[in-house]
């Protein structure tokens, strides 16, 4: 799925909350602590990620492979 953004970049908690993959912090947390979270093929763990216009976030989730892409509003 495709995430618009207005900057150039946003924070990838704030990325994935947006995209609807977790309700708040504390989830994106246990995601990212759970080794859950692809920043353009790379495993992230940081939750302040900028992620750039052009990135690409995979998330495992149990229901399935989630894949954004970040694009410019």
């Amino acid at each position: 799925m495709d995430i618009p953004i207005r900057d150039e970049s946003i924070r990838l908690g704030q990325l994935l909350k947006l995209a609807g993959l977790v309700e708040d912090g504390a989830q994106a947390k246990e995601l990212l602590a759970d080794d859950a979270v692809t920043v353009d093929g790379e495993p992230e763990s940081r939750r302040g990620r900028q992620v750039a216009v052009g990135a690409v976030v995979e998330v495992s989730l149990p229901r399935g492979v989630e894949r954004v892409v970040v694009t410019s509003a």
